[in-house]
């Protein structure tokens, strides 16, 4: 037999009215009280009904998550942040593709507007100023996560993507590398491209480097974007001795086609990744990569969703920071240049 409020009541001897306020959580009662109906509720093998419970409190008990799709490995220690969090709080979580760059974004705020999520977390799209308006008009606590909005007027949780890639094309040249590709990136993207590419050409540019064009291979950051810049090196005979990549993935790819073509990873081509998610050391050999705290973002940002929806609180834009993941793809020319 299911047990009902009215047995919990019963069993801890206060009223059903009570009960519900104790279970929904909306408080005018003591700690004893609480105590009192919550131990009876165990004892009972009592389950909440959430819809039911929805339509007192006008909560779901649900965040919604948006990301664009899953061709990388990138999101699912965000996701696994967003979850834990999420759950230990009593939150269930709804995911969602927004397609290829967010394409699909209006259906996916729709559907979160139909499950009626009380709070929304995006990652990694970025978004224009008309995409901030469907957003906003939503009225739902809102964070970005590895993003940024047009206007800035969302709180987002990033790395300094211009800076992790300066420092990772410093890291060659420290290691006496000149001839330093860029393969992977979407120029056109806002957050992961356009800084990314700028932090690389800064970064030759300080150090005196001359830019070669034909060492910027764009991709989507995949392995097949990987894939693609390597054969096009080797088609153009034209091999840099080491090569930044937008993920973890399209090093993978690069490293792939290296091996196929009998170049050894890093004595004949050394390659750093970026994001070292759980491919980075599980890869032969293990990869050297830009670490970005994944799992802490998407669980910080899950916490500030929950607090803003218990407190109605305006939420915080914070910059993380990053770690280049020193491993075993980067060799040390051995002549350094006059």
């Amino acid at each position: 037999m299911v047990a009902t409020i009215k047995d919990i009541a019963k069993r801890a001897g206060v009223s059903t009215a009570t009960v519900s306020r104790v279970i929904n959580d909306i408080g005018g009662y003591g700690t004893e009280t609480r105590d009192r109906v919550l131990q009876a509720a165990k004892d009972l093998g009592y389950y909440k009904n959430e819809t039911a419970t929805s339509l007192v409190t006008n909560k779901t008990k649900t965040i919604g998550i948006i990301i664009p799709n899953v061709s990388t490995n990138f999101y699912g220690n965000i996701v696994n942040g967003i979850e834990d969090v999420a759950y230990e709080h009593g939150y269930s979580v709804i995911l969602t593709h927004a397609g290829i760059e967010g394409k699909r974004l209006a259906d996916s705020l729709k559907l979160m507007a139909n499950r009626r999520v009380d709070g929304v977390i995006i990652v990694s799209i970025y978004l224009d100023s008309k995409q901030e308006e469907m957003i906003t008009s939503l009225n739902l606590p809102t964070i970005l996560l590895s993003t940024q909005a047009e206007g800035d007027s969302l709180p987002y949780i990033k790395v300094n993507d211009y800076q992790a890639i300066y420092e990772a094309t410093q890291y060659l040249i420290g290691h006496n590398h000149q001839a330093i590709g860029l393969v992977g990136i979407n120029e056109t993207d806002k957050i992961a491209g356009e800084p990314r590419l700028k932090g690389y050409l800064d970064c030759l540019k300080d150090n005196a480097i001359p830019i070669d064009k034909e060492l910027i291979v764009s991709g989507d950051f995949s392995f097949d974007a990987g894939r693609r810049a390597m054969k096009h090196f080797l088609d153009q005979q034209k091999v840099p001795s080491a090569i930044v990549c937008a993920s973890d993935e399209t090093a993978l790819g690069v490293n792939s086609v290296a091996n196929d073509n009998g170049l050894t990873i890093p004595d004949d081509l050394s390659i750093i990744g970026y994001d070292d998610t759980s491919i980075a050391w599980m890869s032969t050999p293990p990869l050297t990569t830009i670490g970005q705290p994944l799992y802490e973002m998407g669980a910080k940002g899950c916490e500030r969703v929950i607090k803003a929806i218990a407190d109605n609180c305006e939420m915080v834009s914070e910059i993380v920071p990053f770690k280049l993941m020193v491993r075993k793809t980067v060799k040390t020319l051995n002549d350094k240049p006059c």
